[in-house]
């Protein structure tokens, strides 16, 4: 059985998206078996591996209609001699319709339930599903965190990033009431720069307010990040991200040692 992990905070610019497609991409290199949920109607998980062009079916029609199953897209970017091979790792892609489904699934019952449900079917070929969720606490976060046992806070180390994280801490209460394995399983730093006196400072808060549940790994800023997801791929196939895949492999470890 799968380990399902969200990837959220109602807090938008924070990372989700480079979070849940890098992160996925290094828990694919350590050897894991690995699916990513494109659930953010902007559909950028699904461009950062380049899919979008070839979306014929979306996780909207599979979350409207139960007989419908999960469309999933293996990543094809490495080879077998690649020591980047990523060929552990499929996507299940969104597209802009995802918002019009997210407003039909308003009058849907069981709407909570319908990412939980299509996953059930599928997680026996995985050991990580990861699921990005858009900047809102609506249907589809709820789906999110409904269906994972996990998830994963990335934050910036700024004050007005907090007010995000604490809204997100009172929402996973409310969950709870529908999924009681939820836990936090860690809550990242991301886009950090150290240079910055304000982030250094917010980042001792966050590691003295919540401790150990901060992972020891740090985002910093890294153009070459945003460079990889605009091109359509990961860190692992971008030129000049090494610094970056040193980082989310380093994550990765972490994430295999918490989960």
């Amino acid at each position: 059985m799968a380990t399902v992990i969200a990837v959220a905070n109602q807090k938008g610019g924070v990372g989700k998206t480079t979070t849940t497609a890098n992160l996925g991409a290094a828990l694919a290199l350590r050897g894991r078996r690995v699916l990513l949920v494109d659930l953010d109607p902007q559909g950028n998980l699904t461009s950062a591996f380049g899919l979008e062009k070839d979306v014929q079916q979306t996780v909207a029609e599979s979350l409207l209609d139960r007989r419908v199953p999960l469309p999933v897209v293996t990543v094809a970017n490495g080879s077998s001699g690649d020591p980047t091979n990523t060929q552990h790792l499929s996507v299940v892609p969104a597209a802009v319709a995802l918002a019009s489904a997210e407003a039909q699934l308003m009058n849907k019952l069981g709407r909570e339930l319908r990412l939980r449900d299509q996953l059930l079917g599928v997680d026996e070929r995985y050991d990580y599903i990861m699921i990005d969720t858009p900047p809102s606490l609506g249907v589809l976060t709820i789906n999110a965190l409904v269906a994972a046992t996990k998830v994963i806070i990335p934050t910036e180390a700024r004050f007005f990033s907090l007010q995000g994280l604490q809204m997100l801490e009172e929402s996973i209460e409310e969950i709870l009431y529908l999924n009681p394995r939820l836990e936090v399983l860690g809550i990242l730093l991301s886009k950090m720069d150290r240079r910055l006196k304000e982030e250094r400072q917010v980042a001792e808060y966050l590691r003295q307010r919540w401790g150990v549940r901060v992972f020891c790994t740090e985002i910093g800023t890294n153009s070459k990040i945003l460079e990889a997801g605009s091109a359509g791929t990961s860190v692992f196939h971008y030129a000049g991200a090494e610094k970056a895949v040193e980082t989310y492999l380093a994550l990765a470890d972490e994430v295999l040692t918490r989960a």
